[in-house]
């Protein structure tokens, strides 16, 4: 029996990850324009960030249920197991659709081995956990070892962004109204983080610089054993900066492994252009 990854495209990983490592991926749904397109696969990122520089405001809806059910029957009845990593149920109604796919797969398939974990993670927060469950996989580990050693990555995962303005977050519904504001004017930047799968603003910054460097600054503060990890960084559609945070980062902690990647349609469509979001862990894992 094998031990099939299933992850959904809110993970943000680059199509070329889910090729390479056999990863399944459940696109969510995004709604511009009145029409739908499925995240990573009817729409591309950069797409979807052109559409809102052009006054468009993208939607997004979770991943279907019946894909989902037919992801988890085709493992299932290929005599596998598998593990679905999930975008946090704080942010997205997918985790809970997903546990009740499981369900009705355990009642169709009594010997089914499907286990949902809820992340509480987002963009390559997410992905990152997806990176070292594909690492795990190499050791063959138990069924139930692998799960929880890939809930503690994911209890682990840190993730700190900005966003050019709280708006978009606020009208997806993705953080308070009340800690929205627009800064653009005083060059007044947000800084967030994600507690228990939601999203919380947590300092207000003059200029793009200082908020790298603060970056960098909560990165020391909160992480453990740096240099050895895989760090991620997302940017929507700003990869230029991406790589000054990159650099930041190598040069302050001595860091070698990174992910790069843009945000997906479905994140991005919620955090906008400009974002630069940036994931690590706080404990050191074995």
């Amino acid at each position: 029996m094998s031990i099939k990854i299933v992850t959904d495209s809110a993970s943000d990983l680059p199509l070329h990850f889910f090729q390479e490592h056999d990863v399944q991926l459940l696109p969510l749904r995004v709604h511009v324009n009145d029409k739908e397109y499925l995240d990573l696969e009817t729409i591309q990122p950069h797409e979807v960030f052109e559409y809102i520089r052009h006054g468009a405001h993208p939607k997004t809806s979770q991943a279907a249920p019946n894909t989902i059910y037919d992801t988890f029957e085709s493992i299932v009845k290929n005599g596998d197991a598998g593990i679905y990593i999930a975008f946090s149920s704080q942010l997205s109604g997918t985790y809970q659709t997903s546990v009740m796919m499981q369900q009705e797969i355990k009642e169709n398939y009594p010997d089914a081995k499907i286990e949902v974990i809820d992340t509480k993670c987002a963009s390559l927060g997410q992905g990152l956990v997806v990176h070292y469950a594909v690492q795990l996989l190499k050791q063959q580990l138990p069924f139930e070892e692998l799960v929880e050693k890939i809930k503690a990555y994911s209890h682990h995962m840190e993730h700190i962004f900005t966003v050019d303005n709280l708006d978009f977050l606020a009208k997806g519904g993705r953080v308070s109204k009340t800690s929205a504001f627009v800064g653009g004017l005083l060059n007044i930047k947000p800084l967030l983080h994600v507690e228990d799968g939601k999203l919380i603003p947590i300092e207000k910054i003059r200029g793009r610089k200082k908020v790298l460097k603060r970056m960098v600054e909560l990165m020391e503060e909160r992480g453990q054993d740096l240099a050895s990890q895989t760090i991620a960084i997302s940017h929507g559609d700003d990869e230029h900066t991406a790589l000054e945070l990159k650099q930041l980062i190598t040069e302050k902690f001595g860091c070698q492994s990174f992910i790069i990647n843009s945000l997906g349609s479905a994140v991005g469509s919620h955090a906008g252009p400009g974002t630069i979001a940036l994931f690590f862990l706080n404990d050191t894992l074995s």
